[in-house]
């Protein structure tokens, strides 16, 4: 029996956006089933029984004749694959300790310190309060991107840590498309912009991009080459 990957996603899910990127990179094929965020389908009973959080993304995989494997949170399905698929691919996570942490502090800052507190489910209960979503939104992420570059100015090479793509890598490039929309500028972050440059010209993330998505609306959707 051959291995069966399937991912709930929605086109502009950050979290979704790590988990695409990570499977093309690691060339691993997968079947994606969209769950649209706006019509709120993520709360519905059935969705709801393969994610009890009642968000995406979810990674369902089946190898060989074990039995399935559900991941409801994006980094633990990061590492997942890393694990369960050593050999396809690059590893998401260097072999030394201290570097493996390093890499994992970096794609915390962007998985604890900036998405949970800017995603959808948020800012649906902040707007009630007063906020605006647009500035709660940027003023979060540009302090977490401001830890982020203190820390990749040391250790950066082509890529976050060195010239390798990583966990933390994975997870900063959708958090730099969301940081646009809400009008971060990234040039105020240079070596981590110079980073997302870089990522932009990889085929993992250009396959894994928010408007190259079949869910993708036809007004944001882009063409592949």
């Amino acid at each position: 029996m051959s291995d069966t990957v399937t991912l709930y996603t929605y086109f502009r899910s950050s979290c979704s956006a790590r988990l695409r990127i990570a499977l093309h990179l690691k060339e691993i094929p997968f079947h994606p089933i969209f769950v649209n965020l706006l019509r709120d389908e993520q709360s519905s009973e059935s969705h709801r029984a393969i994610n009890p959080s009642g968000t995406v993304p979810a990674l369902v995989v089946q190898q060989g004749s074990k039995a399935p494997v559900t991941i409801t949170q994006s980094l633990a399905a990061l590492e997942y694959l890393d694990e369960a698929f050593p050999d396809k691919g690059p590893s998401l996570l260097p072999s030394d300790p201290e570097t493996r942490a390093l890499v994992r502090t970096l794609a915390q800052i962007i998985g604890c310190d900036i998405q949970p507190v800017t995603n959808l489910r948020i800012l649906k209960r902040v707007a009630p309060l007063g906020a605006d979503r647009a500035v709660w939104s940027k003023d979060l992420i540009e302090d977490g991107l401001r830890a982020y570059e203190a820390i990749v100015s040391r250790s950066a090479g082509k890529f976050s840590v060195g010239d390798q793509i990583t966990l933390a890598d994975i997870c900063l490039i959708p958090a730099a498309w969301g940081a646009e929309r809400v009008g971060v500028d990234l040039n105020g972050f240079p070596v981590t912009n110079g980073i997302v440059q870089r990522l932009e010209e990889e085929q993992s993330v250009r396959l894994g991009h928010w408007r190259t998505q079949p869910d993708t609306p036809e007004e944001f959707r882009v063409k592949q080459e």
